[in-house]
């Protein structure tokens, strides 16, 4: 995925590519304590098995994990706690009427620094079935070997 000019990616969820058609993608802020934003410039989260619930008109990431920051002993928070992602609330309308629909899903897709602002990009996802999977999966090779083939022949 390209990085958008003038951020810097702390990280992805790649796994979220494999297991749903991404339909639609959103910029949320982050709610975060001091401990957490340094330990996200040093890298430590992982986004793989998060997703985002609407409790009470707000949204929330669930299961990301923001590892604890080494020298922040009693500051820092619980890893796994629900994090407050900031939005509109009509944008967290919509989505959740969204959600009300079979098969769709709100899922954080990366987290970046914008500015001295942490960001993540949430998207609007249906989950793909096992044959789905498959046809991508074959696409990606088909297009990775005509690349390959089209490199091989241009020199």
């Amino acid at each position: 995925m390209p990085r958008p000019e003038g951020n810097r990616q702390i990280a992805s969820n790649r796994k979220a590519f494999h297991d749903y058609f991404v339909e639609e993608k959103f910029e949320a802020g982050i709610v975060l304590h001091g401990t957490e934003v340094k330990s996200l410039r040093q890298g430590t989260v992982n986004l793989k098995e998060s997703f985002c619930v609407v409790k009470n008109g707000e949204l929330f990431a669930q299961g990301m994990h923001i590892s604890p920051y080494e020298k922040g002993n009693i500051f820092n928070r619980d890893p796994l706690r629900p994090k407050k992602l900031l939005m509109h609330k009509r944008e967290i309308a919509r989505l959740y009427g969204k959600v009300k629909q079979d098969g769709y899903a709100i899922i954080p897709l990366a987290l970046y620094f914008k500015g001295s602002l942490v960001k993540v990009e949430i998207g609007l996802c249906k989950g793909k079935k096992l044959h789905d999977k498959r046809a991508s999966e074959a696409s990606k090779d088909a297009r990775r070997e005509i690349d390959r083939t089209i490199k091989s022949h241009i020199r």
